[in-house]
């Protein structure tokens, strides 16, 4: 075996366990915590319904869980991971470097809206792709 077949291995490997290690650990905040989802770190990369500052704060959806299983399940790279009475939790993957985000939503039927929560598992900021993930499921949504 000669020298640059070795290397290119190597880099393979090393690209497969860059992959694997972008997934990170499902955190162990998610899910109703007195009756609202989790607020959002200080990082740029995450957005939620009961979050009161402006830069993590967007609306919750109108419509109930189906819509929004529904809209889910079209949408690339996403992953219906839980669902609980009102609550439901996917994972959505990117398609380059294979990061997770974490989507929750929480139904309140009396009010016909659906909050939701949607945080980058690594890293600091996120481009936007958080929020413009929600507001892909809003327009789904939308009839």
């Amino acid at each position: 075996m000669d020298i640059h077949n070795t290397l290119k291995r190597g880099f393979v490997i090393v690209g497969l366990l860059t992959l694997i290690g972008c997934a990170g650990d499902r955190p162990s905040t998610l899910g109703i915590q007195n009756n609202q989802l989790a607020g959002c770190p200080d990082s740029p990369n995450c957005v939620c319904s009961f979050e009161t500052r402006e830069s993590h704060g967007i609306a919750p959806l109108n419509g109930d869980l189906a819509q929004v299983k529904a809209a889910v399940s079209q949408m690339p790279r996403a992953v219906i991971i839980s669902e609980n009475g009102n609550y439901l939790y996917a994972e959505f993957t990117s398609s380059l470097m294979g990061y997770v985000d974490d989507v929750e939503f929480l139904a309140d039927p009396a009010q016909n809206i659906v909050h939701v929560r949607s945080a980058s598992r690594l890293g600091y900021g996120d481009m936007g792709v958080n929020r413009a993930r929600i507001e892909m499921i809003r327009s789904l949504m939308t009839p």
